[in-house]
């Protein structure tokens, strides 16, 4: 599936949440930076915003490795770096979540944008995920998740999971030409964790603490989890 959607990706991305996900991902590579790590991962990296806004926000000497499964949206990234001239400041990596091929405490801060969901929603990987993640990240260094959430109100929630139904799905599909693959997103997200779900599987996979910030009225949340 994610081989199939990435020539329209980014402008689904953009369309379906109003541009907001430019400004969350800021935020979430800011969160990432705010301890000045010498070494960031940008897990699940896609098309690579997160990776270019790292690379943007850091110092020079900063490592920044991208690592996804899909190589067509490694190839976009890719050419992106290189159009805004950051090509030099990150490595896109191909590889399996399932085994990273980095050293124990290879990094100090780990960030995923909108991909949490697919490795942990209903996946029956998802404790060797979390252990992989856990495994690479150094002692105190930071996880970072930008996400779909659970508005706490019911009517802010049923208002989002209409909008995710009615919107997302069709504009996905008319714009990407890939039903299946907004019908997975939208079903995802409207059924995906609430804050205090996500932060119980966090602290179960080993992570001491875990701070939420939800991003309009709980449709999305920043998560930071501390190793």
């Amino acid at each position: 599936m994610f081989t199939a959607v990435p020539r329209r990706y980014d402008l689904v991305n953009h369309v379906i949440t109003c541009g907001l996900d430019v400004r969350w991902r800021r935020k979430a590579a800011l969160a990432c930076l705010a301890d000045h790590p010498a070494k960031v991962l940008d897990l699940c990296c896609g098309t690579g915003d997160l990776a270019l806004n790292l690379a943007r926000l850091s110092s020079k000497d900063t490592e920044i490795t991208g690592i996804d499964y899909s190589q067509p949206m490694l190839a976009i990234a890719a050419r992106k770096a290189e159009a805004a001239g950051l090509d030099k400041r990150i490595s896109f990596i191909h590889g399996d979540v399932a085994s990273l091929p980095f050293h124990n405490g290879y990094f100090d801060s780990i960030g995923i944008s909108f991909a949490f969901r697919n490795l942990t929603y209903k996946n029956p990987l998802a404790e060797q995920y979390l252990q992989e993640i856990y495994r690479v990240l150094a002692s105190g260094g930071k996880f970072v998740i930008v996400e779909s959430s659970q508005p706490e109100s019911r009517f802010v929630r049923r208002f989002f999971h209409l909008y995710l139904c009615w919107f997302v799905l069709r504009m996905g599909h008319w714009l990407s030409g890939n039903q299946q693959a907004y019908h997975y997103l939208a079903e995802s997200a409207r059924r995906f964790y609430g804050p205090g779900e996500v932060k119980k599987l966090l602290l179960s996979a080993g992570f001491k603490e875990v701070s939420h910030q939800p991003l309009l009225l709980g449709a999305a949340g920043l998560y930071v989890a501390v190793r």
